[in-house]
């Protein structure tokens, strides 16, 4: 740090979730942006990909890798985060905060949530579950956006060892977190006023979830998570409703889980329907509790790309960085 600056680089400058860390970091108090680096896009002003920071930054992309810089984002394909620290030798005081899926977890029963890997120890970045690992971690692990906001629906009832029975949760996501490659799905002609579900019971983002419930209940059978997701036709945002028995009544699951959120700042829990658009250019998770019967129904919902992705990519920086945890996240909702 210089001048009480994180200077930091981008790796993957050019697609969503990079131009949502470009657009974060050019506005961070406590920030400086030194590159952005894109292979596709190398020697572009920033400007010309993102049209919207026209004015807000002279940077230009870059197809080469700049060390000085105290963290280095990682904001590439899935596989492409492994491959790019095997072909570059990044400086042991660099700290990584990658977006890809690589580190996330292992493969593996009983895994834990640091994974040693090529480059270093990657720590898993959700700070609603292990804040004060993630302040004296190495690397860090950004989680993905359903896992996100899967997890912060059940991390209170986990805490407790109240998930022994099966969770089911459904969820929609916007055309964003399908990435900024084109595919039949993500056109604009395909996702107007159509709708579909896909990666049905076997989505990615479930090895996460299920590593978090078992380390958090590590003397319980792991109960089965079926989780259904859909593709919505909207561009940024996702919705989940996560329902398991549970013995609680409804005061005492708000309670239980206002107590578990009270000290962390972006989490907050509704009194009444939430709507998307209240989450949508913020880094908030609004959660939402009812009770049907012996059901007990938690609505979870984030931005995909902030929350989900660049914007608990920064909260980690602030974090590791020993900087005011909502740092350059105070952001302003879009309601209309």
């Amino acid at each position: 740090m210089v001048n009480g600056k994180v200077k930091a680089g981008i790796i993957g400058g050019a697609g969503y979730t990079g131009g949502e860390l470009l657009r974060l970091l050019l506005n961070h108090p406590n920030a400086e942006l030194v590159f952005t680096h894109s292979k596709s896009q190398a020697g572009k002003p920033v400007s010309a990909v993102h049209t919207d920071l026209l004015g807000e930054t002279e940077l230009s992309f870059s197809d080469s890798f700049a060390q000085e810089v105290d963290v280095l984002f990682l904001c590439v394909g899935h596989g492409e985060a492994k491959k790019f620290l095997a072909e570059n030798d990044i400086p042991s005081t660099i700290k990584i905060i990658d977006l890809s899926q690589d580190f996330r977890w292992n493969g593996e029963a009983g895994e834990t949530q640091t994974i040693d890997a090529t480059g270093g120890t990657f720590t898993y970045g959700l700070p609603e579950l292990q804040r004060e690992t993630i302040q004296q971690a190495q690397h860090i692990a950004n989680p993905g956006c359903f896992a996100t906001a899967i997890q912060l629906a059940l991390l209170p009832l986990a805490s407790k060892g109240l998930i022994s029975d099966e969770v089911h949760v459904s969820g929609i996501t916007g055309s964003t977190g399908a990435g900024q490659s084109l595919s039949p799905s993500s056109h604009y002609s395909w996702r107007s006023g159509n709708i579909s579900n896909y990666k049905v019971l076997n989505h990615q983002h479930l090895n996460e979830i299920r590593r978090t419930l078992h380390e958090l209940q590590p003397n319980q059978d792991l109960p089965a998570i079926h989780f259904v997701p859909y593709r919505g036709p909207f561009t940024r945002g996702i919705l989940c409703t996560s329902y398991l028995p549970c013995s609680l009544t409804i005061d005492e699951a708000q309670e239980l889980y206002s107590n578990y959120y009270s000290t962390h700042p972006f989490v907050w829990i509704s009194d009444v329907t939430p709507d998307l658009k209240q989450v949508v250019n913020t880094n908030k998770c609004i959660l939402y509790l009812e009770k049907q019967g012996e059901m007990l129904v938690i609505t979870s919902m984030i931005d995909n790309l902030l929350k989900g992705a660049s914007g608990q990519a920064v909260q980690n920086m602030n974090l590791l960085f020993g900087l005011e945890e909502t740092a350059g996240l105070k952001l302003k909702p879009a309601g209309f």
